[in-house]
């Protein structure tokens, strides 16, 4: 099935595909990939056959963050509007967070900002030998707010602390070091270094694979509760309208450092 900016399918196995499908501005997240997010989890939520869910992007990359001309767009709205943009992207995450059966990632390329969030989500990650990773909000004057949680899970606080505040890219094998990827290969082998991984999986108990995957959530204290989510959309969605996030749109779009960098 598609939803023009995600596509999915589900084959004879009961294992699912999800495919970013923008791959002429590298998969960069808008709203219409996101509601496209939104409603292949919809669909696939009702399929009774579903065992996994394989995460992968169209094209050269796997995600490169947010499209940020759609951001300046947003930014340019109502508090309200905002708001509601932030909530619409914490809960796809969160969703993929808790999604009842494994999930697993697939990543080549650029996998920036919010990709490395769609990563560090999912139950199993394999990057290529090429992908590069960068949790890079901060450059453009914007805040990972909303992927922080999955990113301290995966990464562990130290190494976020690292690399959200300095937005510097690292590439697989440094991913695979830090914990946000299990396994680096060639880029030709990707798909079928996915399949063990689904393969595996398979061999398994559905209900008790569920059950063990929302016990550990649990048991790590993983679960981003009504609360905790408010907190970060209204955060996430404040940050996009002061003025740091107007110069860090700026500099990218007049391709020049921002104010803030010295001299």
């Amino acid at each position: 099935m598609a939803n023009d900016t995600v596509l999915w399918e589900v084959d004879r196995r009961g294992v699912a595909t999800v495919t970013l499908n923008r791959p002429q501005v590298n998969n960069a997240y808008n709203g219409e990939l996101i509601q496209g997010l939104h409603a292949a989890m919809d669909v696939l939520g009702r399929e009774p056959r579903l065992r996994v869910v394989v995460l992968r992007g169209n094209g050269r990359h796997f995600q490169a963050g947010a499209d940020l001309a759609w951001i300046n767009g947003v930014a340019r709205q109502s508090p309200q509007e905002n708001e509601a943009v932030s909530r619409l992207t914490a809960e796809a995450i969160r969703r993929l967070d808790t999604c009842p059966v494994p999930t697993v990632a697939l990543i080549q390329g650029g996998c920036f900002g919010g990709g490395t969030g769609i990563a560090a989500a999912c139950d199993a990650v394999v990057a290529a030998e090429d992908a590069i990773f960068s949790i890079s909000e901060t450059r453009w004057g914007l805040m990972a707010g909303i992927i922080l949680p999955q990113l301290c899970q995966a990464m562990g606080l130290r190494q976020v602390r690292r690399y959200a505040l300095t937005g510097e890219r690292f590439g697989a094998h440094d991913a695979r070091r830090l914990g946000l990827v299990h396994e680096v290969c060639p880029l030709a082998e990707l798909a079928s270094a996915g399949e063990k991984i689904v393969d595996a999986i398979l061999m398994n108990a559905p209900r008790a694979t569920t059950a063990t995957k929302l016990r550990s959530l649990a048991a790590g204290r993983a679960f981003v509760d009504d609360g905790e989510l408010r907190d970060l959309i209204e955060e996430h969605a404040r940050t996009r309208q002061q003025a740091e996030a107007t110069e860090g749109l700026a500099s990218f779009a007049e391709k020049r450092k921002p104010g803030w960098y010295p001299g």
